[in-house]
């Protein structure tokens, strides 16, 4: 993990009730990226905190997205590939994982284990200076004052052409690839029990293969002021 993100972890863990002194009104700020396959999500992400960074707010901006499930299963005292697997899996447990589980004093239930990802999620967006790709960030913060809810889009063509670079991957694997995440991302919000993507949530949706990163990141950061989402974070 990330100096930053550690340094919150320990301010956390010293003080467990850190976010409940935050009500609605004075939680976060907090920036939500909702992103389809191939739009670099991740990638814009890390240079919207390093462009909000300079301003010199309060705290340093961190950029959340595996560290959800890192966290959860720090929490839950699991191996993280464990947790993953509760937002993942298609069919249902054999018999005998079901008694190897039972005799696992460790055992966590699967709605123990969505539970806590849920909240974690929800502590980072309260906390304030998060920036959550992806893990349904938008459904579990809607109703912060102080957030900025971004969806990113792009045509077919941009996002494959994306894959392939990133992945070093043919057209046709690339194509795969996409789906293949796609159906992750469904079933994981099936999990949580976001069943579709509500686009009435979304302050702002960009298509990527329209403006550059520096051109989406000056968007950004013309909307969080506009909206004032960073309030007396701003200088």
């Amino acid at each position: 993990m990330g100096k930053v993100l550690m340094n919150y972890l320990g301010k956390r863990l010293k003080d467990e009730n850190y976010s409940k002194k935050k009500t609605i009104e004075t939680a976060g700020p907090v920036i939500t990226i909702s992103r389809e396959v191939g739009c670099n999500g991740l990638k814009l992400a890390n240079l919207i905190a390093n462009r909000l960074n300079k301003r010199k707010t309060k705290d340093d901006w961190r950029v959340l997205s595996k560290e959800i499930f890192n966290q959860s299963a720090v929490e839950l005292n699991m191996q993280t590939e464990h947790v993953k697997r509760v937002f993942k899996q298609t069919d249902k447990y054999t018999f005998d994982e079901i008694l190897k589980a039972f005799n696992n004093k460790n055992y966590k239930s699967e709605q123990k284990i969505i539970n806590t990802l849920i909240e974690v999620v929800r502590t980072f967006a309260i906390d304030g200076y998060s920036i959550i790709v992806g893990r349904a960030g938008h459904e579990i913060a809607n109703d912060i004052k102080n957030a900025l809810h971004i969806r990113l889009i792009a045509p077919l063509e941009y996002r494959v052409n994306t894959i392939q670079i990133n992945n070093e991957l043919n057209r046709e694997k690339a194509i795969q690839f996409i789906k293949k995440v796609e159906d992750e991302r469904i079933l994981f919000r099936k999990t949580i029990n976001v069943h579709h993507i509500r686009e009435d949530l979304f302050d702002l949706t960009l298509n990527r293969a329209a403006f550059t990163n520096d051109e989406i990141v000056d968007i950004i950061e013309f909307t969080l002021d506009k909206k004032c989402v960073l309030g007396k974070a701003k200088k």
